[in-house]
């Protein structure tokens, strides 16, 4: 019997804490799907959830990040267009000025008002959990719409 498990995933929401209003780091994706998107990537191998946000984080941003919090998982099999994922989603703070590098073709540092409209994967979804947290202090529940 062959198994077909979802493939793990890390996604880091980065507040810059050395600017007003606790900008977010997101990333101009290099290759397909294209667009703007959360810093992540796939879960190497014997490799934990946090070493992988940790190591995706310096790998697309060039920023070395403090994990706060995990945040919440997304698994919807049609989150990902290539491949049934799953995502770890972790809340972490950093300073200093990003760098695109690796996947990433472009940094860009949003406020909550400028984040771009359309973005990768199921990422808009997350955004909303995460800005409803950030202002309201509401945490995505299980069983509801996130993260199905």
């Amino acid at each position: 019997m062959t198994y077909r498990n979802p493939t793990p995933t890390v996604d880091i929401i980065i507040e810059l804490v050395d600017r007003p209003h606790r900008p977010i780091v997101l990333i101009e994706r290099h290759k397909i799907p294209l667009g703007w998107a959360i810093p992540g990537g796939f879960v190497d191998y014997g490799e934990s959830v946090e070493s992988a946000a940790q190591r995706e984080a310096i790998e697309e941003t060039g920023l070395q990040v403090e994990l706060i919090d995990q945040f919440f998982v997304y698994s919807d099999p049609s989150r990902d267009p290539r491949k049934h994922t799953m995502s770890v989603v972790f809340l972490a703070t950093a300073k200093g000025e990003p760098q695109a590098g690796d996947d990433a073709k472009s940094v860009g540092i949003f406020e909550s008002w400028r984040v771009p409209i359309s973005l990768c994967f199921d990422h808009d979804r997350i955004m909303q959990d995460y800005w409803r947290y950030r202002h309201y202090g509401i945490r995505p529940r299980l069983g509801s719409r996130n993260g199905e």
